[in-house]
């Protein structure tokens, strides 16, 4: 059985934002099993892309992404991946009472998020020079709960 590689100080706060995204997808999921009006939640991914991930989104691809080779297989899927999720969330925002889309989006979060937390992030640790690690660990993270405390509608409890 394989050591887990313990998380570098810099990769600490886009986990934190991990922690949010999940709860996005939890969020989606709660709206759709409790018949909420799919675009009251497409309302709020819009608000929570555009105040939250969007920024989570761009720091890693120019903090993490770049610092690996343009073909590196596993920059190229996390590429590809945001780009899916930047379609899904545009395509919500067009067809906001299409509950097929948001269900597809907490999805494709969901798989997203699990394969930069545990494949993802170890090989940038294994990759990035360790004084360009360090340079990322003064990156501020997004402050997830005030951005939520804006958010009035619920619509999850």
């Amino acid at each position: 059985m394989t050591k887990p590689i313990k998380r570098h100080q810099a990769m600490v706060s886009f986990s934190k934002d991990h922690h949010f995204g999940l709860l996005l997808v939890w969020k989606i999921r709660q709206g759709l099993q409790k018949s909420v009006a799919p675009e009251r939640i497409a309302g709020y991914v819009r608000f929570f892309f555009e105040a939250d991930l969007a920024k989570h989104f761009s720091d890693e691809e120019q903090l993490l992404f770049s610092r690996l080779a343009e073909t590196d297989v596993l920059r190229v899927q996390a590429e590809k991946e945001h780009a899916t999720i930047y379609q899904l969330v545009k395509d919500i925002g067009q067809q906001p009472t299409d509950g097929s889309l948001l269900t597809q989006l907490a999805d494709a979060l969901e798989q997203h998020i699990r394969f930069e937390e545990r494949s993802l992030f170890n090989h940038l640790q294994q990759h990035i020079p360790e004084a360009e690690l360090q340079a990322i660990e003064n990156r501020i993270s997004n402050n997830s709960q005030e951005i939520e405390a804006q958010w009035k509608d619920s619509f999850w409890s």
